[in-house]
């Protein structure tokens, strides 16, 4: 499967008020989201941005992001509505790679608050085939035990992260399922390398997958995974979710130079 970060365009300045947002653009990276809560921070680092497009549950936007023309997404939360939504950027808005941005929950023992997690591989939270005796938890039957991220795009992901943050980069699980203390420990025991956890990079990954496409998650921690996890969630979404835009932001800028 692809692991090259494919080059970016630069934006079309033909014309002052002829921002085309899906006519201009053959290729372009997205930034996958899933709430208007994390979009908010990658418009509002944005020098040109269409309006949203909404086809079924995702709205779709064209913005001009660290000099880049560059497809926002907002899909919705949970796994199918990210398939969806990913499934439409690259077939009909030319999506060339998937950025899987926004927050997670922290499982590593390191991993805290305010940190971010870097997904170089993903898996699903709950699927299990394991009494075919030829699968491994977290695989989809016919599809391989893990999704393996660019190393392109995790090394410039990587590369990207501030002077003082705490980066980790490793296994990012995901589910429609919140993990509270009720999970928890079951969860930890079936993949115990997960550094985070999520509700739809495995999708994301999967869909870049089926279609050959690169992908990387930079997901900023908003929670640990366990007993007070929704409340941390809430507290904390606004923080990380802008400390997600401002790496993802370096990414693109960095991709788009060629560093």
């Amino acid at each position: 499967m692809t692991s090259v970060a494919p080059a970016i365009g630069a934006p079309n300045t033909s014309a002052a008020s002829g921002f085309d947002p899906f006519g201009t653009v053959n290729e372009r990276p997205a930034i996958c989201t899933a709430m208007p809560d994390e979009a908010a921070f990658f418009t509002a680092l944005a020098s040109r941005q269409s309006a949203p497009l909404r086809v079924g549950m995702a709205a779709f936007q064209a913005i001009t992001f660290a000099d880049a023309e560059v497809l926002l997404v907002t899909s919705g939360i949970g796994l199918v509505n990210a398939a969806a939504a990913a499934t439409l950027a690259i077939t009909r808005f030319g999506a060339n790679l998937l950025i899987s941005a926004g927050s997670a929950g922290g499982m590593g023992a390191g991993v805290r608050v305010g940190d971010v997690v870097i997904g170089n591989e993903t898996a699903y939270t709950f699927a299990d085939a394991t009494a075919f005796g030829r699968y491994v938890k977290g695989q989809v039957p016919q599809m391989p035990a893990t999704y393996q991220a660019s190393p392109d795009l995790v090394r410039a992901a990587l590369a990207a992260t501030e002077d003082g943050l705490q980066a980790y980069v490793g296994l990012l699980i995901s589910s429609d399922a919140f993990i509270t203390a009720n999970n928890f420990t079951g969860i930890v025991q079936d993949f115990p390398t997960a550094q985070a956890a999520d509700m739809e990079t495995a999708a994301l990954a999967q869909v870049a997958y089926s279609f050959d496409k690169p992908w990387v998650a930079v997901r900023g921690i908003s929670d640990l995974c366990g007993p007070v996890a929704a409340d941390d969630f809430v507290t904390h979404l606004a923080d990380v979710a802008a400390l997600s835009a401002r790496v993802v932001h370096r990414v693109i800028r960095n991709l788009a130079v060629g560093n």
